[in-house]
C-alpha cells in the first residue's frame, strides 16, 4: 500500500482512509495512481458490500498536492485524478464518502464519484482551479452538474470559494449533515443496513440508476439484472426470511466471484 492510502475491512464494509494529515489528506501523485488497485482488491473482496472514502486527522481531501501538480493534472485520458475517479465512480457495490474538515478540489471529486456523501456540519467544500489557471476535467465536470445542477456548479467552478456543510445539503452535493463527532456513528448505522441488504439488487440498481443519470438506455442492463436475479436464489431466501420473521441471508456475492 502507498504511503498516505490505507484500506481496511470489517463486519462487510471496506474503508478506504487518506492519511496524509500534514497536508489535510492532499492526493499525491502516487496516491492517485494507487486508489484503482485499491478498489480492485475491494471489489474482488466477497465479504466487502460496502466501501467508505474517508479522510484522517479531521479533513476528508484537500485536493491534489500543488508541488505536484504537472504529473497529476494532464490533457488527455491519463489524468491520473480523472483515472482514479472513473474507478471510484465504477465500483461495482455502494459507496459513501465520509466528509469532515475540508473536501476541496481532487477531494470534491472524489466525493462526487461515490454514491452518497455523509458530511459533518462544519465540513467546508470547495473547488478551486479558477483560483490556479486550470480547466477542471470534463468527467469531474459532468458529474458535479449531474449532482449540482448548470447553475450551482458554475457557481462553485466560477468563484472557487469554500461553502458550507448546509449550503452544499441545499444543492445536492452532500446527501445528509451530521452534527460533528456523529459522523462515525452514522455513516456505521447505514453501512451496515447497506451490509443487510441484497448486494445483487445494490449493483443492479447502481448500474441501471447511472445509466438513466447519464442518458443512455437502461433495458439491456434491466434484462440482464432479472435473469441474474432468477438465478440466484435472493427471491426465495427474501420471501423465506419474510415469512420466518428474521434477517434474510442473501446468496449472491457477485457474477464472477
Amino acid at each position: 500500500m502507498v504511503a498516505g492510502l490505507h484500506a481496511e475491512v470489517a463486519d462487510g464494509v471496506g474503508t478506504i482512509t487518506i492519511d496524509r494529515p500534514a497536508k489535510r489528506n492532499a492526493m499525491s501523485a502516487d496516491m492517485w495512481r494507487a486508489l484503482p488497485a485499491v478498489l480492485d482488491d475491494l471489489a474482488g473482496n466477497p465479504s466487502v458490500r460496502a466501501v467508505v472514502l474517508t479522510g484522517a486527522g479531521g479533513n476528508f481531501c484537500a485536493g491534489a498536492d500543488i508541488a505536484e501538480l504537472s504529473d497529476i493534472h494532464r490533457d488527455d485520458d491519463s489524468h491520473l485524478s480523472t483515472v482514479a475517479e472513473r474507478a471510484l465512480a465504477a465500483f461495482p457495490k455502494p459507496t459513501l464518502a465520509a466528509i469532515e474538515g475540508y473536501c476541496v478540489g481532487g477531494g470534491c471529486q472524489l466525493a462526487a464519484a461515490c454514491d452518497l456523501r455523509f458530511a459533518t456540519e462544519d465540513a467546508r467544500f470547495g473547488i478551486p482551479p479558477a483560483k490556479l489557471g486550470i480547466v477542471y476535467p470534463v468527467g469531474a465536470t459532468t458529474r458535479l452538474v449531474r449532482l449540482v445542477g448548470p447553475s450551482a456548479a458554475k457557481y462553485l467552478l466560477y468563484s472557487a470559494d469554500l461553502i458550507g456543510a448546509e449550503h452544499a445539503l441545499r444543492v445536492g452535493l452532500v446527501d445528509e449533515v451530521v452534527p460533528a463527532g456523529g459522523l462515525r456513528e452514522r455513516v456505521a448505522e447505514l453501512t451496515g443496513t447497506l451490509a443487510s441488504r441484497s448486494l445483487l439488487v445494490q449493483e443492479a440498481t447502481k448500474e441501471i440508476v447511472d445509466a438513466i443519470a447519464a442518458g443512455g438506455p437502461a433495458e439491456d442492463a434491466t434484462r440482464r439484472w432479472l435473469e441474474e436475479m432468477a438465478a440466484s436464489g435472493e427471491v426465495q431466501e427474501g420471501i423465506t426470511a419474510f415469512l420466518e420473521r428474521r434477517a434474510p441471508k442473501f446468496p449472491w456475492t457477485g457474477p464472477s466471484r
